[in-house]
């Protein structure tokens, strides 16, 4: 027995924790988000699929036939001259304002919208062509208020 005015005490051991960065969960966190968004990428929607109108736009209506765009080709050649669906343009005149090629641009730009057609030009500038020139041709465009522009540069015997 014990004494009566000593109290025994116990003595626990504790051990130490090793607490630490513990990778197991985070592994298991990041498949449980991978799987998330592999699930949820199935019902986003594409924007094109969106049946939404803008306002201040008018709805196609059914019984409107749709026109084909009018595509036109434009090209640059090396020594400057510019075409129009192989027409050469002011192939004379050393300035850079293009009065012929635009007007003529102008004319083409208000028979499609009259058709209500879009116009969609492609520039094929020749590898040598100078970027000088190209730019004259983009700016005759913004003249003609053409906005549908793309680009093709070289020749097509590497492809």
């Amino acid at each position: 027995m014990s004494a009566p005015g000593k109290k025994k005490h116990r003595e626990i051991e504790v051990e130490q924790l090793a607490v630490g960065f513990q990778i197991a969960p985070m592994i298991d966190v990041v498949f449980v988000i991978m799987l998330f968004f592999m699930v949820m990428v199935g019902s986003v929607k594409v924007e094109r699929e969106l049946k939404s109108q803008l306002p201040g736009l008018a709805p196609p209506s059914a019984d409107a036939p749709t026109e084909m765009p009018d595509e036109i080709i434009v090209g640059v050649e090396e020594t400057g001259a510019v075409t129009l669906n192989e027409e050469e343009f002011d192939s004379n005149r050393p300035d850079k304002a293009l009065p012929d090629f635009i007007s003529t641009l102008k004319r083409l730009k208000e028979e499609a919208d009259n058709r209500q057609a879009k116009v969609i030009v492609t520039i094929q500038a020749e590898e040598q062509a100078t970027y000088e020139r190209v730019i004259d041709v983009l700016n005759a465009l913004a003249v003609a208020k053409i906005a549908n522009v793309t680009f093709t540069v070289g020749g097509e015997e590497g492809f």
